[in-house]
């Protein structure tokens, strides 16, 4: 079944009286023949991987290949510990974790792309942190992420999660939105209250260029990922609370590809427009490709 509205999740759901990571799995079982044990096995392998991540780039600073970025994991985590944020621990800590996991990838590091390499630090990022506040088991942590991959499903066939196709919109904010469900399920929340998590999330992120200085995947992905990880927790709570996506949650996701279509092929991952081409940016880019090329020239 190839799903493509937010509302056949809910649909389903509600007629089988279960929750949307219980039809994501039996979809899955059902088209790959696999186990439900084996398949609940490999994602749990999955969450592993996002954990080891976050570990490696709160515990040390990681730096990128490219020296431009790393440690930002790490020094947000030990603020985090030093307790005088604004924000609370808690909420801060999943920013700090998702900052981590970027940083990881931009170090050639071992992620779990959700959806995509560009935007794999949310979802680790808010996970684990719900893992370390010892409030959800594990086990419903990893049947979350069923949830997750749903919502970046219907995503990916309505609309985009591609960065080259619609901006960063596409990667960061399906992934916010794939956090913001996974957390209102494991909240407690309906089938319903996760789509309008979905909605809520993916709607402040609308417009969202992608604009990656040198065309890395660092300079401004790794501080979108963490300040979003914050906005995925803020859409999870607003739907436990009761407060809906106005706009229908569909509705957004086609928003949001028609707003993709509408950029200009600068602002999505060229590394030509937006912050890629402030003089600093440019300033960038030379540092880590002019003397490469340079000295290329040089040997011919």
């Amino acid at each position: 079944m190839a799903f493509t509205h937010l509302r056949e999740l809910v649909e389903l759901a509600e007629s089988r009286g279960v929750k949307i990571s219980r039809v994501m799995l039996d979809v899955e079982i059902e088209q790959s023949g696999v186990p439900e044990a084996e398949i609940v096995d490999k994602m749990s392998q999955q969450f592993d991987v996002m954990e080891a991540a976050v570990r490696k780039g709160t515990e040390e600073p990681v730096q990128a290949r490219s020296g431009i970025t790393g440690g930002d994991g790490h020094r947000m985590y030990n603020y985090v510990n030093a307790g005088r944020s604004f924000i609370h621990p808690t909420s801060l800590r999943a920013m700090a974790y998702a900052l981590s996991v970027s940083e990881v990838n931009s170090a050639m590091g071992r992620i779990v792309a959700t959806p995509t390499a560009g935007s794999a630090g949310i979802l680790p990022g808010v996970l684990v942190s719900v893992l370390d506040s010892k409030q959800y088991a594990r086990e419903d942590i990893i049947m979350s992420l069923m949830t997750a991959a749903a919502i970046g499903l219907v995503i990916a066939n309505s609309a985009s999660i591609s960065g080259a196709a619609g901006g960063c919109q596409a990667e960061i904010g399906s992934a916010t939105a794939m956090a913001a469900g996974a957390l209102v399920e494991l909240g407690g929340g309906t089938p319903e209250q996760v789509t309008h998590a979905v909605g809520l999330a993916l709607k402040n992120s609308l417009g969202l260029v992608c604009d990656p200085v040198a065309g890395l995947v660092e300079i401004p992905c790794i501080v979108r990922n963490g300040l979003h990880s914050i906005t995925a927790l803020a859409a999870a709570d607003m739907a436990l609370a009761g407060v809906r996506s106005i706009i229908p949650p569909d509705e957004v996701v086609a928003a949001m590809y028609r707003i993709g279509n509408e950029l200009p092929l600068s602002l999505r991952e060229t590394g030509i427009g937006g912050l890629a081409g402030t003089p600093t940016g440019k300033a960038i880019r030379e540092r880590v490709f002019g003397r490469a090329e340079k000295e290329g020239q040089k040997t011919l």
